[in-house]
């Protein structure tokens, strides 16, 4: 069951959705710090970015956090039209994280493998301007590498769901056609007048499953044990 809302604010796209989930088995939950109960003051972030010999744009802003009251999964997405409103992004990705800290009181950002989208829009406010530290205000965890230290062995995000039996909604989008339809986007104002609607909302769905399936890998990390096993049976 699930809420859905897309909007127009300026030409960035804004979708916003809120996914209910089943009552989280604390014995399967990740721990950091020794604690347990970390997801409930966590983002889940991902982005779909261009970089072209430097990072660009950000493409497509995806965050998601856990709602205790109801059960549900908050997913916000922020998407560019235009060279414009890639700027646009950046102050509302700002804005986005200080009211996650300050009034939602969330202090850790869960990533697949995030160095690189760190990497990119650290460089992007640092180019425009905006200054935000993430470390002032968040934790960083970083599930790869959480498998990694666990597993001594690397692992891609897709095949790690595959591991969990999380099963995706929709087409697998590949990244460096994400990549190569954002640059058109920065580079032809009108081109995204042109993209077929089914492809916007293919993409936001691609983005929303990656921040929404970090929660699901967090919150049942413990299952990993006898899956790995099995798999390899």
């Amino acid at each position: 069951m699930f809420t859905d809302l897309v909007e127009r604010v300026g030409k960035v796209i804004i979708r916003e959705n809120t996914i209910y989930v089943e009552d989280i088995d604390l014995s399967k939950v990740l721990e950091i710090e020794e604690k347990g109960n970390c997801y409930e003051s966590a983002l889940f972030f991902d982005l779909e970015h261009y970089v072209y010999k430097k990072p660009v744009c950000i493409g497509v802003f995806g965050c998601s956090y856990y709602n205790k009251e109801d059960s549900s999964i908050n997913v916000t997405q922020y998407m560019i039209e235009n060279k414009k409103e890639a700027i646009d992004v950046l102050f509302m990705a700002e804005s986005y994280f200080k009211a996650m800290a300050e009034r939602e009181k969330k202090s850790y950002i869960v990533t697949f493998s995030g160095n690189n989208d760190f990497s990119v829009i650290k460089y992007l406010f640092t180019q425009n301007n905006i200054d935000f530290n993430f470390e002032d205000h968040f934790v960083h965890i970083d599930l790869q590498k959480e498998y990694e230290k666990k597993f001594k062995e690397s692992i891609g995000l897709k095949n790690l769901e595959k591991l969990m039996g999380i099963e995706r909604e929709g087409e697998i989008v590949n990244g460096a056609n994400l990549a190569k339809t954002f640059s058109k986007v920065v580079k032809d104002k009108d081109y995204i007048k042109r993209m077929p609607e089914d492809k916007i909302q293919r993409i936001l769905l691609y983005n929303e499953q990656d921040v929404v399936n970090l929660f699901h890998i967090y919150t049942k990390w413990n299952k990993l044990p006898c899956l790995k096993e099995d798999s390899e049976i």
